[in-house]
């Protein structure tokens, strides 16, 4: 998705020669687009905002369905100077679905949905919900590697376009390490599918400039031993603003470069119409725990050692989620936290912890381990669940942190105040910069 402006709080409408330059638009798509075109007033503000708090109203609201339109759009506002945003959900938490050029809306026609046979492989359109891709695995005990926490709505074209991760992904699991091929638009109109051989040697051909400037740049990185550690060093942690750099040092074919380019590039540089991903293992067998710890520290230090040195695993601990004690305060009242209300002292952080695993035995098993690991770095209380319903309950609780800490916790819910006789009220540096203290629980 095309990274938005942020604007001030007061909402503008587009400028004059800007909405009469959307209209141009919508005249010139009449007879191209199958999908609905907007321009009234009331439909252009309907669609100014996303999941973020910024607003950007467009100059015209254009749906479409296939890689034809997508090129009509392109030519349309290229022809009338506008920028053009791609909206796959809406979920963006930073603004990415807003503009006030041309937002093109994904319709219904890209919900291809096509896996593979022994399903190692699943070939996604870009309006396709995470979860429902994941739901169609489940028989099979797979699933796609980018697991963000808006999965339940978010759809695959933003996933690949923000290079997306999520909760258990991790790096290794990520879009940018999982994807086996994608076919795109670029902005000149061209298709390139680099899963087809005949699609790549027509692109070497008719793009063979571009290549080689990509050819060119792979080189002077190279030659360049401090970009390269540098960039490496960037990529082995959570890194996804932005253009995925790092296929400049991870590939030699200046065509390889160009498709993981695309990852992170947020519509930039084109539009993705289906990506194949290689999809990952899902063990039906898990165990989800919210550990309390005294403080911050421990708890970093069992989330080090949980971490095996950065190596992702498919068995074992799979997921560890840091939780500072200010965004716990904001969700005491959910009956998931109840059991853990007796733990929590003023500094206590919690971690959210999954253990999967491929059979019943094995689970018991890698469970001792990491209650072992747990109480040994001064967990005040581990109490592992099988229960399905609970585990989703807590991973709900991680999944709407940004929601929640825009709250204050209901009258005589702050367990830490009520503990200590004080007034029931959140602390006060949470009530006065929610959402800084929310988004660290993100981390």
């Amino acid at each position: 998705m095309q990274q938005a402006t942020i604007v001030p709080d007061s909402v503008q409408p587009p400028a004059p020669d800007r909405q009469a330059a959307g209209e141009r638009v919508a005249a010139r798509l009449k007879g191209q687009v199958r999908g609905r075109i907007h321009t009234d007033p009331l439909m252009t503000y309907a669609w100014s905002g996303d999941a973020s708090s910024y607003r950007l109203i467009p100059a015209v609201v254009v749906f479409i369905n296939t890689e034809d339109e997508v090129r009509a759009v392109m030519a349309a506002a290229r022809a009338e100077g506008l920028p053009i945003t791609f909206r796959a959900a809406g979920t963006s938490l930073s603004g990415q679905a807003v503009t006030d050029g041309v937002l093109a809306v994904l319709g219904d026609g890209w919900r291809k949905l096509d896996i593979h046979p022994g399903a190692e492989q699943i070939t996604l359109g870009p309006a396709i919900i995470v979860a429902n891709a994941n739901r169609a695995l489940k028989p099979f005990d797979r699933k796609i590697g980018p697991d963000p926490a808006s999965q339940a709505t978010c759809k695959i074209g933003g996933v690949v376009n923000n290079n997306s991760s999520g909760m258990c992904c991790g790096v290794t699991q990520n879009t940018y390490h999982t994807m086996a091929r994608l076919r795109i638009v670029l902005t000149d109109g061209t298709m390139l599918d680099s899963g087809d051989e005949q699609s790549r040697e027509a692109f070497r051909a008719s793009h063979a400039a571009m290549l080689e400037g990509l050819h060119q740049l792979h080189h002077e990185v190279m030659a360049d031993p401090d970009l390269v550690a540098l960039i490496r060093h960037k990529y082995r942690i959570k890194n996804t603003v932005g253009y995925s750099l790092n296929a400049l040092v991870d590939y030699h074919d200046p065509l390889d470069i160009l498709i993981h380019l695309m990852v992170g590039s947020e519509g930039t540089l084109g539009f993705v119409s289906e990506v194949t991903y290689n999809t990952v293992p899902e063990h039906p067998f898990k165990s989800t725990a919210l550990v309390p710890f005294p403080d911050p520290q421990s708890a970093g230090r069992a989330i080090i050692e949980m971490a095996n040195g950065g190596l992702q695993v498919t068995t074992g601990v799979t997921a560890a989620e840091y939780i500072e004690r200010r965004a716990l305060a904001t969700v005491e009242h959910l009956p998931p936290m109840a059991p853990l209300l007796p733990w929590l002292s003023e500094n206590s952080p919690a971690v959210l912890i999954d253990v999967t695993a491929p059979d019943a035995t094995t689970l018991e098993a890698e469970v001792a381990k990491a209650v072992e690991l747990l109480t040994r770095h001064g967990a005040t209380k581990v109490d592992f669940s099988t229960d399905e319903a609970r585990s989703h309950a807590l991973w709900d609780i991680r999944k709407g942190f940004f929601a929640s800490g825009w709250r204050r916790p209901p009258q005589g819910q702050h367990h830490a105040d009520r503990r200590r006789g004080r007034p029931h009220r959140a602390p006060g540096r949470f009530r006065r910069r929610p959402a800084r203290h929310a988004r660290r629980a993100w981390l």
